[in-house]
């Protein structure tokens, strides 16, 4: 008896689809999961937003349009322009240390010292505590009374300042912390130093070079692609930092709104006041701030980024 043969039934509309075609179409049938989160929870919110920057919404009731009433009011908010101008002092300060203090430290660490990977590893080690518990600790770390940078301080007979009680110090304390975190920032300038041509370093040594005149003219150069990347990051980042300053100052950025960042006031309209339409205006404005500024930087990196061309 003969086995029975399989026969495939072709639709004509399945003929006149193509291979590649039908390729992508599976392709497509498998990265929908995946499409439908991001129409979901990226594309519908960030529309909605900009659309509730135009409202009166509480969340709560349907939203009341107001058309631009929600930008006018930021222009006259005293706290709106505290926060601006806390995030700017920060930002000024954060971005260009980071980057000295990472491409500093990974120079130091490219060298053959004797524990070098125990170097490494420790310093790169606190960015990858969460924020949360780093921050808990260094509450302890920066207590007046009880705190261990105090108490080292009197150690050496130097009285210790109020760190996060008082408006003048809370920022130092920050970017103490803030910097605290540099050591993924460190491994991206090391892998770039991995990366820069032995012949270099010798050629500058035939001609009398000493360490800093090889890393004025050789190290920084080859790492600004580097520093370029670095730089856009952690101005967004800046522009955005809420963690630490939530868990050190609360809600209300506390001491006497010192730690009142930008994104901070944000959180407290949108769910302690339940300002959604106010809250939604503040963050397309930081949106369009950020962009701004980001385009700038692209447009001026022509004169200062070096590709090895």
């Amino acid at each position: 008896m003969a086995a029975p043969t399989s026969v495939s039934v072709t639709t004509p509309v399945a003929r006149k689809i193509k291979p590649e075609t039908r390729k992508i179409l599976r392709g497509i049938a498998f990265i929908s999961p995946w499409i439908l989160g991001f129409l979901a929870f990226t594309i519908y919110p960030l529309l909605a937003s900009f659309y509730y920057s135009f409202t009166d919404f509480s969340l709560f009731g349907s939203p009341k349009w107001i058309a631009l009433t929600n930008y006018a009011k930021l222009f006259a908010d005293p706290k709106f322009f505290k926060s601006f101008g806390n995030t700017i002092i920060f930002s000024v300060f954060v971005v260009p240390a980071s980057i000295v203090l990472a491409m500093g430290l990974a120079i130091l660490l490219n060298n053959n010292l004797r524990g070098n990977s125990v170097y490494r590893a420790l310093i790169f080690m606190p960015s990858v505590v969460p924020a949360v518990a780093s921050a808990v600790v260094w509450i302890w770390i920066l207590s007046p009374q009880w705190g261990l940078l105090n108490g080292l301080l009197r150690l050496l007979n130097l009285q210790g300042p109020p760190w996060l009680s008082s408006p003048d110090w809370s920022k130092p304390a920050l970017l103490i912390v803030t910097l605290w975190m540099i050591g993924s920032d460190m491994v991206l300038y090391l892998a770039g130093l991995q990366e820069i041509p032995l012949d270099y370093y010798e050629a500058a040594e035939l001609d009398g070079a000493g360490a800093w005149q090889k890393t004025i003219y050789i190290i920084v150069p080859l790492l600004t692609p580097i520093v370029f990347f670095h730089l856009i990051n952690a101005f967004i980042w800046s522009f955005q930092y809420f963690s630490i300053p939530f868990i050190f100052g609360g809600v209300t950025g506390q001491p006497a709104d010192s730690l009142l960042f930008y994104s901070l006031y944000l959180y407290q309209n949108a769910f302690a006041y339940l300002k959604m339409g106010y809250a939604s205006a503040m963050a397309w404005l930081l949106f369009l701030l950020v962009m701004a500024c980001t385009v700038v930087i692209l447009r001026t990196s022509k004169r200062w980024v070096n590709y090895g061309n």
